[in-house]
């Protein structure tokens, strides 16, 4: 996704602009600017398509020095990825750059065309600079105009913005995108995320919903979303604890496994209106595309495609699309028989996965409407070669066996849903609504999930001498209890297998006795009695009992039956909340087995080879 630079100091700041959009290029994006107000007194900008590498080269031969300027790398929503539709966008004196999505940018841009503004971008964007322009003119304050600008946004966004004529100051706005100051001695600078800005400064504010900013060489004014004058915690962060450090966690598995909650927030950040998924957060023709969708048809490898098989749970249910799910290296090799208007969907963190990419590149010549990547990584080899894409904001994953991965690919399937059935119109009457409010809260389950630490800890112990395991679950908890079995059998080496739970009669309740673990998540929905029946001929053969229970569920330890009480949450969300103390009960039996936690035996982080 889009990242944003901004500095207002008595130096040189465009190198500091140029090296903080490097810094984010992991967010993904196809071009980068900056605008600069110069040491002759100009407000210039130099924008180009591709990399900030092409950027900075250009840079090289046309140097723009100044004091006061904003930077930003593109990920295109409205407008092709080009030189005039990348940011900023120019409107009289004024410079803007924004992350996020204006929903009632068509209306804002007939109503500015009316009174004599010329568009030069297809974006959503140039509606803002416009708007802002015009609100000077009542308004002689940048930041006021500022504040009267966002009243008329809808949607989300994040907002810096420079004036030739106050060229003092960086005046910045957050709604449903993340902004940070970075606080310097007589400088100060903005951007989508401190990692932008570590080469400069080590202490930052955080803006929060709905803050408007002033930040100046020596000060920073900010009010909060009812125009109240506000101080905001200054965080000093006095060490680099970035992707590739511990921190203070033993393994880079379990801080990833931690990091969940923060990766989720990202993942969702800009791409969640009032009430309703931010469709274009898929691209600038997704709306069009989706509206002609009939059916899906989603591919992918391992982790990967267990969040495959969760969300075929979701389409057919939420959003009335037929759905196959299929593992990448099956798909390559067989006749396929594409079914009408298919949207073929592949999902991989590194998006180099080899059986994933040779089936995208299959999938071209079969007749397919369009195909999607959700991916983790922007520069990938998946995302060049798809239509659409969206980007998980996961993060650096360098823990071999996935978790953070996994949850924001579950959340990105959601958004997918959502979109589909929003566009298509086949969602029924409040179900979005309902459901973005959910992902909303869903950062704070995932947090409460993860308080549960102590607890699976000790359930751990249970595993530590024993060989097998049983994974049962039911509906969208079936994937679930597949990725759970994966990862025990990754990290501790331990065998596992997943069964529906109604399958247990049909053969695997022929392996379970008392050196038969069987864990199981049970959440409380209407398959909840019949998964508590499957339950009881595990415990009628000796077989010790794990289950990871709804707090409403009403199900209480007993001899040989052990229950993890999860916190409630609405049931189409569940998959995301029950992944959490699996990941945490494979990774403290891996601890308790002494294995390599983080790099297990035979295993890769990106299978670029067949």
């Amino acid at each position: 996704m889009c990242g944003i630079v901004g500095a207002v100091a008595e130096r040189n700041i465009t190198p500091i602009l140029i090296e903080g959009l490097k810094r984010l290029e992991y967010r993904g994006y196809d071009s980068a600017g900056v605008a600069v107000f110069t040491n002759a007194g100009k407000l210039e900008r130099l924008r180009r398509p591709g990399k900030v590498s092409e950027l900075d080269q250009a840079l090289a031969g046309e140097p723009l020095v100044g004091r006061l300027g904003i930077a930003h790398t593109r990920w295109a929503t409205h407008g092709a990825p080009c030189e005039r539709n990348a940011h900023p966008h120019f409107s009289g004196d004024v410079a803007v750059v924004h992350n996020g999505i204006i929903e009632n940018h068509e209306a804002l841009r007939e109503q500015l065309k009316s009174l004599g503004y010329v568009f030069t971008s297809d974006t959503d964007t140039e509606v803002i600079a416009h708007l802002l322009n015009h609100k000077l003119k009542d308004h002689n304050d940048l930041t006021a105009a500022l504040k009267a600008t966002v009243k008329e946004l809808h949607g989300a966004y994040g907002l810096a913005v420079i004036c030739a004529s106050q060229p003092d100051r960086v005046v910045a706005a957050r709604s449903g995108s993340p902004l940070v100051i970075g606080l310097g001695l007589g400088e100060n600078f903005l951007a989508s995320d401190q990692l932008a800005l570590r080469q400069v400064t080590d202490r930052f504010m955080y803006l929060e919903e709905g803050d408007i900013a002033d930040i100046r060489r020596d000060s920073v004014a900010i009010w909060d979303v009812n125009g109240n004058s506000v101080e905001r915690e200054a965080v000093q962060y006095r060490d680099g604890a970035e992707a590739a450090d511990k921190g203070a966690f033993r393994h880079f598995m379990l801080k990833e496994i931690h990091e969940q909650p923060a990766v989720v927030q990202r993942t969702l950040e800009g791409r969640l209106g009032d009430k309703q998924v931010l469709v274009n957060a898929f691209g600038p023709q997704a709306a069009e595309l989706f509206a002609k969708v009939r059916n899906v048809q989603i591919v992918a490898c391992g982790t990967s495609y267990h969040a495959g098989m969760v969300a075929r749970y979701w389409l057919e249910e939420l959003a009335g699309i037929p759905c196959q799910v299929e593992v990448a290296s099956e798909f390559r090799y067989r006749k396929v028989v594409v079914q009408p208007d298919s949207l073929f969907v592949t999902i991989s963190q590194s998006g180099e996965t080899a059986d994933t990419l040779a089936a995208l590149r299959n999938a071209k010549e079969l007749g397919f409407l369009a195909s999607l990547a959700i991916c983790n990584v922007s520069i990938s080899s998946l995302v060049r070669e798809s239509d659409l894409t969206l980007l998980t904001q996961a993060g650096r994953e360098i823990g071999v066996a996935s978790t953070k991965a996994f949850t924001t690919q579950l959340v990105g399937l959601l958004l997918l849903t959502l979109s589909l059935g929003q566009v298509r119109g086949t969602l029924a009457p409040g179900v979005e609504a309902t459901l973005v409010e959910e992902l909303r809260r869903l950062p704070t389950r995932l947090g409460e999930a993860l308080a549960m630490d102590s607890t699976v800890e000790k359930v751990a112990e249970l595993f530590a001498d024993k060989n097998h395991t049983l994974f049962l679950g039911r509906g969208a908890q079936y994937p679930v209890a597949m990725e759970g079995s994966l990862k025990l059998k990754e990290i501790s080496y331990i065998h596992a297998e997943a069964y529906p739970a109604g399958e247990l009669k049909h053969g695997p309740l022929a392996l379970v006795d008392d050196d038969m673990p069987v864990v199981t998540v049970a959440p409380n929905n209407e398959l909840l009695e019949k998964l508590k029946s499957n339950l009881q001929e595990v415990r009628a053969r000796g077989g010790q009992l794990i289950v990871f229970a709804d707090e409403k569920a009403g199900m209480v330890n007993g001899e040989g039956t052990h229950v993890i009480n999860m916190p409630h949450i609405h049931d189409t969300l569940s998959p995301i909340l029950y992944t959490i103390p699996l990941q945490l009960l494979s990774y403290y039996v891996a601890v308790l087995k002494g294995t390599d936690v983080d790099q297990p035996r035979n295993l890769a982080k990106s299978v670029t080879v067949e």
